[in-house]
């Protein structure tokens, strides 16, 4: 299996990892779950971050073929609309953005010029669909749970797969967002747990298990199944679904949930500018 060249890029202030998967051999490259930097104090954004990407991208020689996000993120902004103007490629997600879409659409209070079809986006990437990034076959899976629009992007052998789940030492991503569902990850895991073993595996989050000292981003399948503390071989669905359905309830909600999806439901847009000029994000009360 044909083995791509990563470049992991960390942001410290949402433990997010963001990547560059290129093929050596042609230099056709995908960037994967990036970040535009948001303070909510404020409400400014930032493109530090992204800025990174295109300097790497560019100092490499790279052709920016794709621009994915796994998911309409709950814990940062996406900096896809960005590292378009300035790279080039096209946008994707999992084509059940259209339900994240409806069910924020409703929330946000959305009129009708913010279209549920998924149309901000370049292309909608189905189930078990195959592309090429370069010379190297991909393939994306849909992997529901943490959200109902998740996927996981195999590119060669490595899998790109969002918050699905974490280093073996820290588990497995929260359920309880709109549309979450913890039985549906436990089978979007197992489905997952089918790739080879020495499949590696790129994660969007680290946050440091307790006794670990560094971040890391990287693991294999083999160690997840084997080693992962929330959904190991020999852990259960229905013992699974209670321990993720228990910890859930006892978690805070994401400090940019209610940002990012307004934004990341438009593909890394702002909300279009008012008369003023403007672009405004909402805070709906008590509605979560």
């Amino acid at each position: 299996m044909t083995t791509p060249d990563v470049k992991a890029f960390f942001d410290e202030a949402t433990y997010t990892y963001s990547y560059v998967v290129q093929d050596p051999a042609t230099r056709k490259a995908a960037i994967v779950d990036s970040v535009l930097d948001f303070d909510p104090a404020s409400g400014r954004t930032r493109t530090a971050s992204a800025d990174a990407l295109v300097e790497f991208v560019r100092m490499a020689g790279l052709e920016v073929e794709w621009i994915v996000d796994t998911h309409v993120h709950a814990d940062h902004l996406s900096a896809a609309a960005y590292l378009q103007s300035r790279l080039g490629g096209r946008t994707g997600i999992g084509a059940r953005v259209r339900e994240v879409q409806e069910t924020f659409g409703r929330l946000f209070n959305e009129g009708a010029a913010f279209r549920r079809d998924g149309s901000q986006f370049d292309h909608l990437f189905e189930d078990g669909e195959s592309y090429r990034l370069g010379g190297i076959e991909a393939v994306v899976l849909h992997t529901p749970g943490h959200t109902p629009a998740c996927t996981t992007h195999v590119i060669g052998d490595a899998a790109f797969i969002g918050d699905t789940l974490f280093m073996p030492d820290y588990g497995t991503a929260r359920c309880d967002f709109p549309g979450g569902d913890a039985r549906r990850l436990y089978r979007s895991i197992r489905r997952l747990f089918e790739l080879p073993d020495a499949t590696r595996v790129f994660l969007c989050h680290d946050y440091k298990a307790p006794g670990r000292d560094t971040y890391a981003c990287e693991t294999t399948i083999g160690d997840e199944r084997r080693l992962n503390i929330h959904v190991r071989e020999g852990i259960g669905e229905d013992e699974f679904v209670r321990m993720r359905t228990a910890r859930d309830a006892t978690l805070a909600m994401p400090r940019l949930l209610l940002p990012s999806v307004q934004v990341n439901m438009r593909a890394g847009k702002l909300p279009p500018a008012e008369s003023n000029g403007l672009s405004y994000l909402k805070l709906p009360l008590d509605a979560l």
